[in-house]
């Protein structure tokens, strides 16, 4: 990371050219109780970067949401899941096991973009 001009903050890499920076999660890789279900692959001439599904990202996002009241995280998770194909039904399950059931079927409709 250092040769392409990041440096080490803590658990991140942050490079001083964006806002952005790049943490290594460690194992097994999951969203809250449950290891991530799928890692898509995505070729560059650069190499192979790995990324969870939208799904697990809406996931992840939600866990903030529910866990930490994070309402950033709630938005993170309503702009990916209507920008990408998300198995809502599978988020639902998921929700159930964190014991947050009633507060996935509050927020359902911003998830599907159905909201008024």
């Amino acid at each position: 990371m250092q040769e392409i001009g990041f440096h080490e903050e803590g658990r991140h890499f942050k490079h001083p050219d964006t806002q952005f920076f790049v943490e290594f999660p460690p194992g097994p890789l999951a969203v809250g109780v449950e290891p991530v279900k799928q890692v898509n692959e995505l070729k560059f001439s650069t190499g192979m970067l790995r990324i969870i599904s939208p799904t697990d990202c809406v996931k992840d996002r939600l866990a903030g949401y529910y866990h930490w009241d994070d309402l950033q995280c709630l938005e993170q998770a309503v702009l990916v899941a209507q920008a990408n194909r998300i198995d809502l039904g599978e988020i639902e399950r998921w929700s159930e096991g964190e014991g947050k059931l009633d507060e996935f079927r509050r927020i359902r409709d911003q998830l599907t973009g159905r909201e008024t």
